[in-house]
């Protein structure tokens, strides 16, 4: 058996356009149902958001993304949760990184740590904070 954990995202009014940036930075299928799509329209204006959305690549990276709708209450918070990036491939990270940082704040540098041969946080133009990271094997003696 396995699991895996995917972040979701939730947005007000622009979690299309969230999802279309992770896609452009990451790679992978695009799938959205707004609430017109699944026939949960309670406010007329909101019908063409996201009810439900992800993006998944090949490699592996997925997140899911909605519109919380204005009936329901909604604040963005402060840093309330990172999404974590790991790899094994220092390019890859890069590349991620590259695409990513675009329009984003950068809180600590893509460079080696002392817990990592590559880590870097940043904050991306929807206010979701981002970790990625090359992952060091973990080997407990």
């Amino acid at each position: 058996m396995s699991i895996n954990t995917v972040a979701h995202i939730n947005l007000r009014g622009n979690a299309r356009a969230a999802l279309d940036f992770y896609r452009a930075v990451f790679g992978g299928d695009l799938a959205a149902v707004t609430y017109a799509d699944a026939q949960n329209v309670q406010n007329p204006d909101e019908a063409d958001q996201i009810m439900w959305g992800q993006v998944t690549s090949a490699e592996g990276f997925q997140i899911m993304a909605y519109d919380v709708p204005s009936a329901r209450p909604w604040s963005q918070g402060e840093t309330p949760f990172f999404v974590s990036v790991r790899g094994s491939d220092a390019d890859e990270i890069t590349g991620y990184w590259k695409k990513l940082s675009e329009g984003s704040t950068i809180l600590v540098d893509l460079a080696p740590a002392g817990w990592a041969p590559l880590y870097g946080m940043l904050t991306d133009p929807f206010g979701v904070t981002w970790v990625l990271d090359v992952a060091v094997e973990y080997n407990p003696a």
